[in-house]
């Protein structure tokens, strides 16, 4: 004998259930998408250069010694990383700064500020139960978490040889 609530068997529920979580996850996650140019971007103070390898960005805590040129205001963020600690979250927010300002020819960053925001919320729940002839169960599950993003801002500067 199968046991039922209302006329749908609960094993149907659950998997209704299953289903309904799962595409609300995939509805949150597809609301929230945004792309990679907004993750970084620019102001420019100056002309723009030819475009340089990331890897080649010095990055500096004070201003050079030495004569540079300011290129651009830059702002980048850890958002859509996969970053958990603040160290992995600030290493993002410097690597984007870097491949922002190598792609308007800088060959340093003056870093102006990394600072914690409040991201997003993201939480999610599941839910069933069972009426039976002796009694009711409810089964739940939720999950609630407030993620905080690091975002920076820096000058890409040029410095030349």
């Amino acid at each position: 004998m199968s046991r039922t609530v209302g006329s749908r068997p609960i094993g149907t529920l659950w998997r209704t259930a299953a289903f309904m979580a799962v595409l609300g996850m995939a509805a949150s996650n597809l609301a929230g998408c945004i792309s990679s140019r907004d993750l970084k971007s620019h102001e420019l103070l100056g002309g723009a250069r030819p475009a340089l390898p990331a890897d080649s960005v010095q990055l500096y805590l004070e201003p050079p010694s030495r004569r540079y040129v300011e290129i651009a205001v830059l702002h980048s963020s850890s958002r859509r990383s996969w970053s958990f600690t603040a160290q992995s979250k600030a290493d993002v927010v410097v690597r984007r700064l870097k491949e922002e300002a190598a792609s308007l020819g800088a060959n340093g960053v003056l870093l102006q500020e990394i600072a914690d925001r409040p991201g997003t919320a993201v939480d999610t729940d599941l839910g069933a139960n069972y009426m039976g002839p002796r009694g009711t169960v409810d089964l739940g599950i939720g999950v609630s978490a407030v993620t905080l993003q690091r975002y920076g801002s820096a000058i890409a500067i040029y410095l030349p040889p």
